[in-house]
């Protein structure tokens, strides 16, 4: 028969994931010294150190990472079954916290805001707008849109555009310079990017040939792709845009795609969905996905028509 307490995980969770006691009590709103006697009492009932304690850190032991582990799996099914039954035959509502990159949030997501609002009047929706979305996504919010590659294996994630970097200017400013074709022409041009592009040996291809530019001096470095596009649109040379930024005034003639023979090789303006659950969803979050997932798959058809 079982001697330790179901109550105690959700405390031993927040232990390892938080990095200590301390921080676990801060989480859960409990005093340190009830967290301290949680932890206690479950390695009392289990027979086994799960924890290694000095006055400095916390160190979990294999036993400890084997409980975690199945802690986990026994969490993730309570809560499911929670969802399940609290949802069944439920509209979606609640609170909902989404971390979305300004860029993306201005441009794709604020349009169609009202509308989402209209459809789901009882989601209370709060939009973060930060490039930090990773770093909100475990506590502070339900879903965060990244941009570029995901590192956290541990996240879901849905990709949302897989678009490519290219070069663009304004026909203004292409009537008024001669245009060449070497790296070292397209330098020259270069008077802004965004900073996450500005380093001193960008990778880029030349045919099947791979080589470097360097964007590290000399060039204005700003973190939002909107305000590079508005600096190029203003008569600002040459930079590099993600591809899903430039459809419009590309259709529209206001920008000019130049350069198509040195590609970037970067993979870091793709866009992608990421959110904790692995397993069922509460409707709040799936018809935020939905309306994600909708609104780029708008600028795909878009794109290709």
């Amino acid at each position: 028969m079982m001697k330790w307490n179901l109550d105690d995980l959700p405390v031993f969770l927040a232990i390892i994931e938080r990095g200590g006691i301390s921080a676990a009590a801060h989480t859960l709103g409990m005093p340190k010294s009830t967290v301290s006697t949680t932890l206690t009492r479950l390695e009392q009932h289990l027979g086994l150190r799960l924890i290694d304690r000095s006055s400095r850190s916390l160190r979990i032991t294999a036993e400890g990472e084997v409980f975690y582990q199945q802690a986990q799996r026994i969490m993730e099914q309570a809560l499911a079954t929670d969802s399940v039954m609290a949802d069944l035959g439920s509209v979606a509502k609640g609170r909902l916290r989404v971390a979305l990159p300004p860029a993306f949030s201005q441009e794709f997501v604020a349009p169609s805001l009202l509308s989402f609002q209209q459809q789901h009047p009882e989601i209370d929706l709060e939009i973060v707008v930060t490039s930090q979305g990773a770093a909100l996504i475990r506590d502070q919010v339900d879903i965060a849109v990244l941009v570029g590659e995901l590192e956290d294996s541990e996240l879901v994630s849905l990709p949302l555009i897989r678009g490519q970097l290219i070069w663009v200017t304004s026909p203004e400013w292409l009537a008024e310079h001669t245009l060449g074709s070497s790296v070292h022409d397209l330098r020259q041009s270069i008077q802004i990017c965004e900073t996450r592009y500005a380093q001193r040996r960008l990778p880029i291809c030349i045919g099947e040939q791979l080589d470097t530019l360097d964007l590290s001096q000399g060039v204005i470095q700003v973190n939002n792709p909107l305000v590079v596009r508005h600096v190029v649109l203003s008569g600002g040379g040459i930079s590099m845009l993600p591809q899903h930024y430039c459809v419009k005034p590309l259709s529209e003639g206001l920008l000019q795609q130049v350069f198509p023979h040195i590609r970037l090789e970067l993979a870091s303006s793709q866009l992608t969905a990421v959110y904790p659950s692995r397993r069922l969803l509460s409707p709040r979050v799936r018809v935020f996905l939905d309306f994600l997932s909708h609104i780029c798959r708008d600028y795909t058809l878009a794109y290709q028509a």
